[in-house]
């Protein structure tokens, strides 16, 4: 069993949070979110044109590039990382040009040897998946593919055809941070997914409350907290680990909760 099957396998539905590499102690905040109790981390890859993301994300991003971060500085922090922590899921979550400037081959290689688990790629739709998916498959990384509610029946075989690790479902048409999606929107969309395939269905975009949290959990195998987290960090600065790992323990203690009511 992989570390996300795992993390999927568990009697409540996953906590996963996502940080930006680079941004603060990027190393402290990522063993906050682990004692916090997060499932599965996301660390986001900066960019200079984060196309799907809100202002507290593209913020984040602009620090973390004025601090000089590159992509050997991101696959240095996950392979720490992996050393610290041998058993919680890594998924490195950006965009194309980062992923693709050395080649595909060179990028599947060193998520492998620096122990990453899966790589979500915002801005490569299943038809240019050729480039990179199969590499990364290859190399044992999970491709995680992106639904929105836009995503139809029509379109959703394409979206699923090599999808691997779990469904990130997008519950807002538009970028992150900004709103959340109705509660039973939110229910209609898992079930219509589920119907489609047997991968665990994560649900993120706008999730900010525990109560929040605890709803989606009830319905999803998986609940993603981002924007909250960033705005943490963007707040405290190289000191935000105790509130990460604060507020992830109220979410992880609502979402087990949920399960078990």
């Amino acid at each position: 069993m992989t570390r996300l099957s795992a993390a999927f396998s568990k009697s409540h539905s996953a906590l996963v949070t996502f940080i930006t590499a680079g941004d603060g102690d990027t190393a402290a905040n990522l063993d906050a979110l682990v004692a916090g109790g997060a499932d599965v981390i996301e660390l986001g890859m900066p960019f200079t044109d984060p196309m799907a993301d809100g202002p507290v994300i593209q913020e984040a991003n602009i620090r973390s590039l004025n601090a000089g971060t590159t992509t050997a500085d991101i696959f240095a922090i996950a392979a720490a990382f992996r050393a610290r922590h041998p058993d919680t899921p890594l998924v490195l979550m950006g965009y194309a040009n980062p992923m693709t400037i050395r080649g595909g081959e060179w990028f599947a290689s060193e998520c492998n040897k620096a122990g990453v688990d899966g790589v979500i790629c915002v801005d490569i739709p299943p038809e240019e998946d050729p480039e990179l998916g199969p590499l990364l498959r290859s190399a044992g990384i999970d491709l995680i593919r992106l639904a929105t509610p836009t995503t139809d029946k029509a379109r959703l075989p394409a979206v699923l055809d090599g999808a691997s690790g779990f469904l990130y479902y997008v519950s807002v048409a538009g970028i992150t941070g900004l709103q959340q999606a109705a509660q039973t929107s939110i229910d209609e969309a898992v079930a219509r997914l589920k119907a489609y395939t047997d991968l665990p269905v994560a649900v993120g975009f706008g999730v900010r409350t525990p109560q929040q949290a605890a709803n989606i959990a009830r319905v999803a195998d998986g609940v993603v907290v981002g924007s909250a987290l960033v705005e943490l960090v963007a707040e405290h600065g190289s000191n935000a680990a105790g509130a990460l790992r604060d507020y992830v323990a109220s979410l992880k203690h609502a979402i087990v909760a949920a399960r078990k009511a």
